[in-house]
């Protein structure tokens, strides 16, 4: 097995100064640490997570509770954040229990910190966690979690979406985001969506919010082919994220229309796939970068101080796209 030793004595530096380089020290110059790099990598070098926790009394790992419904946009936050955290040289274990027996499994495991991924779930599994010398950093859980969070401003979203429509002419928006089960991350945008409406003076009809059995790719076809029967049907519609938005897509090209001629799309989700789904989609959200970054900094700072608790909410943008357009009144 390639050590520590090995490395320094293969570039000609210090022991200490491979361990600073290996844990991206600021204290060791970028050229040097890109050589020092370039070597481990060429010797195959892994690091023994067990020497370092004797060492440090800590594992170099950070253990993440896999949410408990499968979506794109998690899959794609999670990928990004295990990047972030390597880089830092952290690695990451994930739990696909529910939560209770994850936090268990990776306190047997002594990881540094737990990163909690909220959903309906998780949400009403918190108040059962008994207080850990772990620290837990929770992802859109703000309001429902006594531990530290980062969060998007959900709400807000949605109204930016509201407004943009709204400002192309558009008075009858329907809402494509309710799942049958009660799912507090969603309600936040339902209600958001309703209020707005009310706030602009548009058409709030009884059924512009179209409830669905879940949040996927079916629930979104479905629910859409339902909102095209409507008369009058409604000129542009809000999706709850980008796997009900490729079930309406679906469903608005078997129906022979086309968006936006006929119906304008506005997404919840700001993914870079948002741009290749059909249509360059207009999304509202806050970027998958953005997101990524300032959980990593929560993570790391919690490390550092388990003892601190915060909130961060983050503001989201509206990236208009090809989807939304000047209400057509052919």
């Amino acid at each position: 097995m390639v050590t520590i030793k090995d490395i320094a004595d293969r570039a000609g530096v210090s022991f200490s100064t491979v361990s600073k380089a290996l844990r991206d020290s600021p204290l060791v110059q970028n050229k040097t640490k890109q050589h020092i790099l370039s070597i481990a990598k060429e010797m195959g070098y892994q690091p023994n997570l067990a020497a370092r926790s004797l060492v440090s009394r800590k594992s170099g790992a950070i253990g993440v509770v896999w949410p408990s419904i499968e979506r794109a946009a998690l899959s794609s936050l999670i990928t990004k954040i295990n990047e972030q955290l390597e880089k830092k040289g952290y690695i990451t274990l994930l739990s696909i229990s529910h939560l209770e027996s994850a936090i268990e499994i990776f306190r047997r495991y002594q990881v540094d910190a737990i990163l909690v991924f909220g959903d309906r779930d998780s949400i009403s599994s918190f108040s059962s966690i008994s207080p850990l010398q772990i620290p837990i950093l929770t992802y859109g859980a703000a309001g429902y979690t006594p531990f530290s969070t980062v969060d998007v401003n959900r709400g807000q979203a949605v109204r930016l979406a509201v407004r943009h429509l709204a400002r192309l002419g558009h008075k009858d928006i329907a809402y494509i985001g309710e799942p049958q089960t009660q799912d507090p991350l969603q309600t936040v945008k339902i209600e958001a969506f309703r209020d707005e409406i009310v706030q602009l003076g548009l058409q709030a009809r009884d059924n512009a919010v179209l409830q669905m059995n879940g949040l996927e790719f079916h629930d979104g076809y479905l629910a859409a082919r339902a909102m095209l029967e409507q008369t009058p049907r409604p000129t542009a519609v809000i999706s709850g994220g980008i796997d009900l938005t490729r079930g309406i897509l679906r469903a608005i090209g078997e129906h022979g229309l086309s968006v936006p001629h006929d119906v304008s799309v506005v997404s919840y989700d700001n993914l870079p796939q948002m741009e290749d789904i059909g249509v360059p989609m207009t999304v509202v959200g806050v970027a998958i970068a953005t997101i990524t970054a300032h959980i990593t900094t929560a993570i790391l700072e919690l490390i550092d101080q388990p003892e601190s608790l915060k909130t961060v909410y983050l503001e989201p943008e509206l990236v208009v796209r090809a989807s939304t357009s000047h209400l057509n009144n052919d």
